[in-house]
């Protein structure tokens, strides 16, 4: 771990703890996020875990920006990961198809495999959640095998429905809501991803391990999936 602060605003620092995303750095992450939270307490108006980074915005009436920068070096000097520490682990049910992941074929066919053995490649490991970003719920998660990383669409789609399932590098994730988006999207998950009465509002956060499972199209029903096929778009 090598500790830099970075300014990003008057209010607002950015902890660089990694320069490279690694599965290994979250134990890190999850105790400075502890460690930041305890010592800033009321002077903390934000704090935004990424994939090697924190972005921690501050109350200026009660701390200064070089109050707040040796606050954060003595938060996380002799900074330890805490092996016990972790999120949770979930699983999410996917519908693998190619009406609502016209990808899947496609990366079958660059793979030189049926589309069963891409569902049996995704849905066969465990992903970590790194951050939340882009919109509200949507979870960045991986690592997805190497043989399955795929880059972002070369012109993004204008919408691609909630619950859709995608790759993007060697990404995966699940899209909270309708939005536009430059994933290879493979399934649609009927999980509620994004509910404001639910505590926290999004279903997973960082630090969880997520397990995709693969279901049926009536069981991606009866948990109130929706089987419109994704509109062809120019």
């Amino acid at each position: 771990m090598k500790l830099r602060v970075e300014v990003v605003a008057i209010d607002c620092l950015m902890v660089r703890l990694f320069d490279a995303i690694d599965e290994a750095n979250m134990p890190w992450m999850l105790a400075a996020s502890q460690r930041l939270r305890a010592v800033f307490g009321e002077r903390l108006i934000d704090l935004v875990p990424s994939y090697t980074t924190l972005m921690l915005q501050f109350d200026m009436l009660l701390c200064s920006p070089l109050e707040a920068r040796d606050l954060i070096n003595n938060a996380l000097r002799d900074l330890q990961p805490d092996t016990c520490a972790g999120g949770r682990r979930l699983e999410i049910p996917v519908w693998y198809d190619a009406s609502v992941g016209p990808e899947l074929s496609v990366l079958a066919a660059r793979c030189g495999v049926s589309e069963d053995e891409i569902i049996r490649r995704h849905s066969g490991r465990e992903y970590q959640v790194f951050a939340l970003g882009f919109a509200p719920g949507f979870a960045f998660m991986g690592l997805v095998e190497e043989s399955l990383a795929s880059p972002r669409l070369a012109t993004p789609r204008k919408r691609v429905a909630a619950g859709s399932v995608g790759i993007a590098e060697r990404q995966t994730a699940a899209y909270p809501a309708l939005s536009p988006g430059g994933w290879n999207l493979i399934g649609r998950t009927p999980a509620p991803l994004f509910d404001r009465q639910r505590d926290g509002y999004s279903l997973l956060q960082p630090g969880d391990r997520v397990r995709f499972v693969a279901i049926a199209h009536a069981e991606f029903l009866a948990l109130g999936g929706d089987d419109t096929p994704l509109e062809e778009q120019p």
